[in-house]
């Protein structure tokens, strides 16, 4: 790392920013997210040793989305370990759209590519333990709650329904899996918990103590608990630089080189393995589904402190 994270002028990369807010649109495809402030704009970095420093929406709050995808793949490998959950689901990264189905089709076995596209997501949400949609959200939230050192992360339930009464795509990714035998159990119970994952909502703080989790091999920075294996936490964030930013992660990669996750609430959260954890948030997305602002700030702190793992 180059420099020093608590001398940088993050207020001022924020005000810079504001000259991209017409690129970009927020997500239409959820109903409700097309109400949230469009010119909000965050960043902050939670080091591992728990200081924090931000600028912009600390305030703000926002649902994880996709991120979400990364929190329940910890989950899941704690749950029915490392063998069963890569026998349900694929290693590999895509070039598709997120919420494709083709590789379902084409692919031999016919098992979701990587845990990050939506396919993969919801067959790792099934694997969750939890006999009801509520038992598994409470399970997820838990967990968030122990990494956070914080109880208050909860669903936003207006998102949720509004997610979970348009996932169309989302519903004939769970039957064709199911058809296939990657999942068992209640096709719409497991989408109910799939939406209400991505609906949980945290502030770019929270969100940056989140990636600071994983950046830490997996020990929670309140406590110092390890709650997650190295070994897990390292399969996470190496998904998360492969496939973390749906498919523009080899683009990211070479022009910020932080292993992250997007979520098309307009958040990213980046884990720098060692150093610390970013959030950075504000919802106007590119055409890949990513944040065109959080791609900036990103970029900007990577190439600032030299943070690229490449």
């Amino acid at each position: 790392m180059k420099g020093n994270v608590y001398e940088l002028q993050l207020e001022d990369w924020v005000q810079e920013a504001k000259a991209l807010l017409n690129q970009g649109e927020v997500a239409s495809y959820i109903p409700a997210l097309q109400k949230v402030p469009a010119n909000c704009i965050g960043i902050s970095f939670v080091d591992i040793e728990g200081r924090t420093i931000h600028a912009g929406a600390e305030c703000q709050t926002f649902t994880l989305q996709s991120i979400s995808k990364v929190v329940a793949l910890a989950l899941a490998l704690l749950d029915q370990g490392e063998e069963y959950v890569f026998s349900k689901v694929g290693m590999e990264p895509t070039g598709d759209p997120f919420h494709s189905i083709i590789k379902l089709e084409t692919s031999k076995p016919s098992i979701p590519l990587n845990p990050m596209i939506n396919a993969g997501a919801l067959a790792v949400t099934s694997m969750i333990k939890g006999n009801s949609a509520d038992s598994k959200i409470n399970r997820i939230k838990s967990f968030i709650h122990q990494i956070l050192g914080d109880d208050t992360v909860d669903v936003n339930e207006g998102v949720a329904q509004s997610e979970f009464e348009t996932a169309f795509l989302n519903r004939s990714l769970l039957y064709f899996m199911k058809q296939g035998k990657v999942i068992d159990g209640d096709v719409e119970m497991i989408l109910d918990t799939y939406t209400k994952q991505c609906s949980l909502e945290v502030n770019i703080d929270q969100l940056a103590l989140l990636g600071a989790f994983f950046a830490n091999g997996g020990k929670t920075i309140p406590s110092g608990k390890q709650l997650l294996s190295e070994h897990y936490a390292q399969i996470c964030k190496t998904f998360m630089v492969t496939c973390g930013m749906y498919d523009a992660s080899g683009e990211f990669a070479i022009k910020v080189g932080i292993p992250a996750k997007s979520g098309v609430s307009g958040a990213i959260m980046g884990s720098v393995k060692g150093v610390g954890g970013i959030g950075v948030y504000s919802p106007r997305l590119n055409k890949k589904g990513n944040s065109v602002i959080g791609l900036y700030l990103m970029e900007k702190l990577s190439k600032r402190l030299d943070l690229s793992i490449f």
